[in-house]
């Protein structure tokens, strides 16, 4: 595709824009109304709206990149200001005209002008903080409230949402227009029996299936609007830290990125923000990989009569137009540290996205307590199972077998097991995650099939093994700089 670049901010190349009845910058948000006030003369305004952020896709041709997009600039801005924690290495945007001084919005540390770095680029466009921090404060306190039994004994005694800070997140918009087209096997269940082998205590019975498989083809015109993605390679990146749960980052996606408007660094007032610190040749990968995922899931029902599934063997996608727009979002975020200072020390987070009011986080377990009532359930289970053995064998405990010892005691392991798990799912959320492949605004059309037989077996498998066609990939970052 020819490449193409197009200005954003030709209007106002600092990021600010200034009031338009009186020319002041002492602009400010209301973020109960969305529209931006002159705290000099005090007139109300609308912020400045990108004309193509509602629709358009369909309009595209090559590939075009903003000048936010842009690879990242190393000059200086006289507005803003990148400093560099010198406890966790989170790179923080602060603006000189409130302030030379300020905290990390990861580890709380204080910052200052003596660990400056080069500030990046301007953003295109920046979605404003809707939501107050009281009510963000009100979220994270209930999202806490409900997972206090198992929690980490010091955490609860210092839990506090006083530090609970607002951060714009940088991301790249990406819309897409282009042809797909998905080359793989499927397979369809037309049957199946029992075979039974051994005899007496030793006989056991298995299922065989019968399967046809066919060659799938399918092809579609598709349109993706606003595919958000990571732009930081602390949070997106393969190299991403194990001492932070910064995965919440990505799971309270989405936003309503439609409703962005032009970049304004009078955003940034009473709030930090972080740099992005990747280029798109970084994001290639993730964004090609996320189109076709999402692209994939869309054809499911176009497959449904493979119930057994299909595996995709080969996908071209074809790009007709596509665009990038480098973009603030914002979350409200609170950080907790467990053990600092040692080598087991973990951040926990918990994010609230400030325009859909998503809550997600992890907090710190007491996995003694949570192992101990574990074990406690799985006795209570162990003992329920030996009490329907005994009425089963007519109260006779010579009749217990080996076998029936082992299923006792394998009801009480799983059943420890299944409660463990299922808490520590729900406090540390480590599986959560933007499900990009569903939540991706795509319109797929045109969708054209050519399915050819291919053989007929049986199989001791209910399903396809190898059928990838409703399982997710989850392309890293990779920094290439």
């Amino acid at each position: 595709m020819e490449t193409n670049t197009f200005e954003t901010n030709s209007a106002a190349k600092d990021g600010q824009t200034k009031c338009p009845k009186c020319g002041a910058t002492d602009i400010q948000l209301n973020p109960a109304t969305g529209k931006l006030r002159c705290n000099f003369c005090r007139h109300v305004f609308e912020p400045d709206v990108m004309e193509d952020m509602k629709g358009g896709v369909g309009d595209l041709h090559g590939e075009q990149i903003s000048t936010g997009a842009a690879d990242i600039s190393q000059e200086p801005d006289d507005q803003t200001m990148t400093l560099k924690c010198t406890s966790c290495g989170a790179e923080v945007v602060i603006n000189l005209e409130e302030s030379t001084q300020a905290r990390c919005h990861w580890c709380r540390n204080t910052l200052s002008v003596n660990s400056k770095v080069p500030n990046g680029a301007v953003p295109d466009v920046v979605l404003p903080f809707k939501m107050k921090r009281d009510e963000a404060r009100t979220r994270i306190e209930q999202f806490v409230g409900k997972r206090k039994v198992f929690a980490y004994k010091p955490f609860k005694d210092e839990f506090t949402t006083e530090n609970v800070m607002g951060v714009y997140f940088p991301y790249m918009l990406v819309d897409m227009k282009g042809r797909a087209a998905f080359d793989g096997v499927g397979e369809v269940k037309t049957g199946s029996y029992t075979r039974t082998y051994g005899s007496g205590d030793n006989k056991h019975t298995e299922t065989i299936y019968k399967v046809e498989s066919y060659h799938v083809h399918r092809e579609c015109d598709v349109e993706i609007d606003d595919l958000a993605v990571e732009s930081s390679l602390r949070r997106g990146g393969e190299d991403s830290q194990k001492s932070e749960t910064n995965n919440i980052i990505n799971a309270i996606l989405p936003f309503d990125t439609e409703n962005s408007v032009k970049y304004d660094s009078n955003y940034l007032k009473g709030y930090t923000s972080e740099k992005r610190d990747v280029n798109i040749d970084d994001l290639r990968n993730v964004v090609d990989s996320q189109e076709k995922e999402a692209i994939k899931f869309q054809l499911n029902k176009s497959v449904e009569n493979y119930d057994r599934g299909v595996r995709w063997d080969n996908v071209n996608l074809d790009k007709q137009g596509e665009k990038w727009l480098a973009a603030y979002l914002p979350v409200w975020l609170y950080s907790y540290v467990q053990n600092p200072g040692k080598s087991n020390s973990l951040t926990h987070y918990v994010a609230v996205n400030a325009r859909t009011a998503e809550t997600i986080g992890s907090v710190p377990i007491n996995k003694g307590r949570i192992w101990g009532v574990s074990f406690l359930l799985g006795l209570l289970m162990s003992a329920i199972a030996f009490a329907a053995a005994f009425i089963i064998k007519h109260k006779d405990l010579h009749a217990f077998g080996s076998k029936t010892w082992l299923i006792i005691a394998a009801v009480g392991i799983a059943m420890m097991l299944i409660f463990f798990f299922i808490n520590y799912g729900r406090y540390r959320n480590t599986s959560a995650r933007h499900h990009f492949e569903s939540e991706t605004k795509i319109n797929v059309d045109n969708i054209t099939g050519d399915d050819q037989f291919l053989d007929k077996f049986e199989s001791k498998e209910s399903v396809m093994q190898s059928a990838n066609n409703k399982k997710v990939f989850i392309e890293k970052i990779q920094n290439k700089g």
